[in-house]
């Protein structure tokens, strides 16, 4: 059995601001392909900084990060990032382009459709990938009319003609109403059965959102882990309440998890907090 190396792997990374503040601390991650991982914590605790990293848009302060087998710090930047997928809400894309050609921008990791280095196989692959999200039907339409959850349904189809070892989602469901995020999730659910050997990191505040694929996640308080591995051993309700620094009772059931606050209005009114 051939092995399988990491597509990340972060040893002992700390990350401080220049004012001083440090972000993260003793950061210890190994993502192999084919994970599904989910980065949850509160406001503040880290998870965009540690994706940046990821990402292969910072440098750690101290530590090692090894992203798709290469060294950060001795190689470029720019050619790991066209290697890697990443949908974030700061992403570009332009509303008057159609569905089409915003996929087509994937595959030069461009805003802008790049003709000369385009070819009869891309515009091929823009229809399998969309299929591949449930968003086909969406090819002509201008993204300017789409709905946000099939926005982000076409943004992953963007992501994915890069054929990329690794798909960071920073938030990806944030702002969703219910449909839009079950069909998001369910495509989502969908590419990790039609690529086995993606690896994805899906960042997100709430429990509800993750995906049925999850198999891993990580809890972040505060720059530093409070739990990190399999899915249904770190979100637990003692984890995810210490990771939050509320108590929090989760539930998980059909693949799917839940979580609500078990201290009432009337309790904290009472003790003061």
């Amino acid at each position: 059995m051939t092995d399988r190396h990491p597509v990340l792997a972060l040893d002992t990374v700390d990350l401080w601001l220049p004012d001083g503040l440090r972000v993260l601390q003793r950061i210890d991650w190994i993502v192999q392909p084919g994970e599904q991982w989910a980065l949850l914590g509160p406001n503040g605790s880290g998870k965009t900084t540690l994706i940046s990293i990821a990402g292969a848009h910072r440098f750690p302060s101290r530590g090692a990060a090894e992203v798709l087998g290469k060294q950060l710090g001795t190689v470029s930047l720019w050619d790991l990032r066209e290697r890697i997928g990443h949908i974030s809400p700061s992403q570009t894309v332009h509303d008057w382009q159609s569905v089409e050609e915003v996929v087509l921008t994937g595959t030069t990791s461009t805003a802008w459709v790049l003709h000369d280095r385009i070819g009869e196989s891309d515009y091929a692959r823009v229809r399998e990938q969309l299929e591949l999200v449930g968003a086909l039907d969406l090819i002509d339409r201008e993204f300017a009319t789409l709905s946000q959850g099939e926005k982000q349904r076409v943004r992953i189809a963007r992501a994915l003609m890069a054929d990329p070892p690794l798909l960071l989602l920073d938030e990806p469901a944030t702002g969703l109403d219910l449909p839009s995020r079950e069909a998001l999730l369910s495509a989502l659910a969908s590419m990790a059965q039609s690529k086995p050997e993606l690896a994805t990191v899906f960042v997100s505040h709430h429990l509800e959102e993750l995906p049925a694929s999850t198999s891993h996640a990580m809890l972040l308080r505060a720059g530093e882990i409070v739990a990190s591995g399999p899915a249904v051993d770190v979100l637990t309700s003692e984890n995810v309440s210490t990771a939050f620094g509320y108590p929090i009772e989760v539930n998980y059931l059909y693949g799917r998890w839940s979580a609500r606050g078990t201290a009432s209005w009337h309790t904290r009114r009472e003790d003061g907090s």
